[in-house]
């Protein structure tokens, strides 16, 4: 029986079984696809519809069609807060990793630095952390969770760390995050207009989470 070969991008390679959450134009999805050279271990999902995402990304249409052609399921409209309902999402302790780049609820609620608005990413966060608990693998058998996130104010206010806590996972690392570490990705806006539009990353972090076992 032939033995498949590891291809790796970063913290990712092609035997781990990959969730990714939030893409906008499923560009991230399409690097690692490309760097593996299929993308059969990865689930790629929006909160947008198809047509949404056809209407309001460019490339959109392109990057899915090549994702599924390397293998890729993508699933348009996934809500972090009730993903784990997705039937086709699998079942609970599935996956090895679970990603969500740049998460952001949106720019309908204030300035980035007003407490409000704050709050609203934490609702957004920890939707996510308390969804991605349930699918990611347990820390014995390698389970993280990934959010790729800025790291100076105001964006420093979310206190992912403490978010985690909550949510009964730990903080094990933070990496910095370097955008051309993946070819082809277009990190993304995803709002008022704007949704095709890129922004600078400034310094941001990949902040990498673990099941807790006492939780």
């Amino acid at each position: 029986m032939e033995v498949q070969e590891t291809k790796r991008l970063k913290h990712y390679n092609n035997k781990q079984k990959i969730l990714l959450v939030g893409e906008g134009d499923f560009s991230f999805s399409l690097s690692l696809a490309r760097a593996f050279g299929s993308a059969t271990n990865l689930i790629a999902t929006s909160l947008d519809s198809q047509a949404e995402l056809e209407r309001n990304y460019k490339n959109g249409k392109a990057n899915v069609e090549e994702l599924e052609r390397l293998g890729c399921n993508v699933v348009f409209g996934v809500n972090v807060h009730s993903m784990t309902t997705k039937h086709n999402l699998g079942c609970s302790a599935t996956y090895d990793r679970v990603i969500f780049n740049f998460p952001h609820a949106g720019f309908d609620y204030g300035r980035e630095h007003e407490i409000k608005t704050i709050m609203r990413h934490q609702e957004l966060v920890r939707g996510f952390m308390k969804s991605a608990r349930l699918l990611v693998k347990d820390e014995d058998k390698g389970g993280e969770i990934h959010v790729v996130h800025k790291t100076e104010y105001p964006f420093s206010e979310w206190k992912l760390k403490t978010l985690g806590e909550k949510e009964g996972l730990e903080l094990v690392s933070e990496i910095e995050f370097c955008l051309n570490h993946y070819p082809g990705y277009s990190n993304k806006r995803g709002s008022r207009g704007y949704n095709d539009s890129s922004f600078p990353v400034g310094k941001s972090s990949t902040f990498i989470f673990k099941k807790q076992f006492f939780y």
